[in-house]
């Protein structure tokens, strides 16, 4: 049996007890959403409320910042991935929720070694807890589109 590295004491619960990477992802998606509704926010709040919803465990909090300076840094090249496979759909015109899911998830798909069915995996869940009832189904087809996109396979 494999050991993993302790991410907080029990009395840290639930902030630390069940901290992972899907909470850094809703963190991230959250702080991302906010910029994308209030440009200029990432710079303002961004890291502190990352340390703010996240435990005091490095390596969570140095994913959560690859995370949301990744997708940052590269959001016009992320919006080019998902346009060149969202048929009949303007990324500016989507569900902001969506859109923010999707930038998220392709800057892992294009930039990480996480594997694509824990990615694809994740955003839906995303989209289940934040978006709309159509969300889950239309962030799945444009990821698996991008995935499989002979670009980036």
């Amino acid at each position: 049996m494999r050991e993993y590295e302790k991410v907080n004491d029990a009395k840290d619960a639930p902030k630390g007890k069940f901290a992972n990477r899907s909470m850094v992802r809703t963190v991230a998606f959250q702080i991302l959403y906010q910029d994308d509704q209030n440009p200029g926010s990432l710079d303002d709040f961004g890291e502190s409320f990352l340390r703010d919803e996240l435990p005091d465990h490095e390596p969570l909090l140095r994913f959560g910042k690859a995370l949301i300076h990744g997708v940052a840094d590269r959001k016009t090249e992320l919006d080019a991935a998902v346009q060149t496979v969202a048929q009949n759909w303007a990324v500016s015109r989507m569900n902001p929720v969506d859109r923010n899911i999707l930038r998220l998830a392709a800057f892992e798909l294009l930039f990480t070694e996480t594997q694509k069915p824990v990615i694809i995996n994740e955003a839906i869940e995303l989209a289940k807890k934040f978006g709309t009832k159509d969300s889950a189904a239309f962030v799945n087809g444009i990821l698996d589109k991008i995935g499989t996109t002979p670009s980036n396979a």
